[in-house]
């Protein structure tokens, strides 16, 4: 079941889904003229939900030289360069903890910060 637009066939503008309280049907009615016509689909909007179901570190290309993103000496665990941008977490999730991700600024290695125990750490597919 698609959603696809209408249009008057009066003066060409588009057509809103609305309820005739008379005729107890939906139709599709033009916001413009008195123009109306009945509505063969049912479906007025449809909602996908998608969820998501761990953090994950996202596009990285290039951000270790972001001039806009703060920097910290946190050493990188794959070359032990002591220099990485960090930006915030910005799924949407239950929990309220902040998660910072870093990107060493010499490999452009993500990671997360080593002192947060593991087991409390989000999975960094």
């Amino acid at each position: 079941m698609s959603a696809s637009l209408h249009f008057c066939s009066e003066c060409n503008n588009l057509l809103y889904p609305k309820a005739d309280q008379q005729r107890r049907i939906m139709v599709y009615a033009c916001r413009i003229c008195q123009y109306d016509e009945i509505g063969d689909n049912s479906c007025v909007y449809k909602n996908d939900l998608l969820t998501v179901t761990k953090e994950q570190v996202g596009v990285t290309t290039d951000l270790g030289s972001d001039p806009t993103l703060a920097h910290s000496n946190i050493p990188c665990p794959r070359c032990g360069h002591e220099d990485a941008v960090f930006y915030q977490d910005q799924s949407k999730r239950k929990e309220t903890r902040m998660i910072l991700f870093f990107v060493c600024t010499k490999c452009n290695n993500s990671f997360l910060d080593p002192t947060i125990p593991t087991e409390s750490k989000p999975d960094m597919e």
